[in-house]
């Protein structure tokens, strides 16, 4: 094949420097992270620096990634006594628009497992959610519906 229809820029970014990798958190915020949240972060941190070399470019990348979160971590210890509001590292249960009840837990970015309803302190319903009381009310706009939560419980 002719030179003429190669792209080569498109190779050289696949070789060259990868593009910078963003932090999912706002600018200047820090990373703040549960204790197993922050255990969990080391821990594979720890291990991929520990495998055998050469390593490909994505676990490079994904070390990379870890090594800045965890250098702006900050671990958030949970008070030993329930909190009155919910504030980071709570469990939250609320009334889900008037007929269902949810478990949420608010932790960090790296943390967020929505399915096992585990949410993002940055997440439209941890924001929500965060500094209520039980017996509030909250509404909350997500891109495919609005939610009406009633704190129920915080532990």
């Amino acid at each position: 094949m002719s030179r003429a229809f190669v792209d080569e820029s498109a190779s050289e970014s696949r070789e060259g420097d990868s593009p910078e990798l963003r932090k999912p958190l706002p600018p200047g915020a820090k990373n703040y992270v549960t204790p197993e949240g922050a255990a969990r972060t080391r821990s594979e941190l720890a291990a991929l620096l520990a495998a055998p070399q050469p390593r490909l470019r994505e676990v490079e990348r994904r070390i990379q990634y870890l090594s800045r979160m965890v250098a702006i971590m900050e671990t958030v210890v949970p008070s030993a006594r329930p909190p009155e509001r919910v504030v980071f590292g709570s469990t939250v249960t609320v009334d889900e628009n008037g007929g269902g009840r949810r478990t949420y837990r608010i932790v960090g970015v790296d943390e967020s497992d929505p399915a096992a309803g585990h949410v993002s302190w940055i997440s439209p319903i941890a924001r929500a959610l965060t500094g209520r009381r039980v017996g509030d009310s909250v509404v909350v706009s997500l891109p495919s519906q609005q939610l009406t939560l009633t704190v129920i419980a915080i532990g």
